[in-house]
C-alpha cells in the first residue's frame, strides 16, 4: 500500500476528522510529503481540508468525502424502470398501462424469485410459527 492510501485510510477511520499533523506523525513523514499526499488526495476530490487548530499550531482537519451511493432498487422491476418516475402525463394511476406493465414485471419477478429459491427466510420462519399456532 502507498502512503497516498495510507493517508486516505487514516482519514477514513476517524469520522469525525483528523488534523494532518497526526497523519504525517503516524506515516513517520515530513510535514512537505505529507501536504503533498493531502493536495493529491484533494485533487481526486476524495477529501475535504478545513483550517483548525491543534496544540496551539495552525494545521488543517482533514475528513473523508461520504461516497454517495444512487439506490434505484425500488424504481426498477426486472430491467424496466418505474413508469411514474419522471412520467408528465395526466392520468389516473388504477388505469395506467405503463403502470400496470411495471406492476406486472414486479409480480413475475416475484414469482421467478420463489420458484428459484431466492425468497427472504423471513418469510419461511413466519410460516413455521402460524403452522405451530
Amino acid at each position: 500500500m502507498d502512503l497516498e492510501e495510507e493517508a486516505y485510510n487514516i482519514i477514513k477511520r476517524h469520522k469525525e476528522g483528523v488534523f494532518q499533523n497526526v497523519i504525517w506523525k503516524e506515516l513517520d513523514i515530513d510535514s512537505r510529503k505529507c501536504s503533498r499526499i493531502i493536495k493529491k488526495l484533494l485533487d481526486k476530490d476524495l477529501i475535504i481540508r478545513e483550517v483548525g487548530v491543534s496544540n496551539g499550531a495552525r494545521t488543517y482537519l482533514l475528513k473523508a468525502k461520504e461516497e454517495v451511493k444512487e439506490k434505484y432498487d425500488l424504481l426498477l422491476a426486472g430491467a424496466l424502470f418505474s413508469a411514474c418516475t419522471g412520467c408528465t402525463g395526466d392520468c389516473q394511476p388504477e388505469y395506467c398501462g405503463r403502470l400496470s406493465e411495471w406492476i406486472g414485471s414486479l409480480i413475475q419477478e416475484a414469482e421467478r424469485s420463489e420458484e428459484t429459491g431466492e425468497i427472504n427466510a423471513d418469510i419461511g420462519d413466519e410460516e413455521e410459527v402460524e403452522e405451530e399456532i
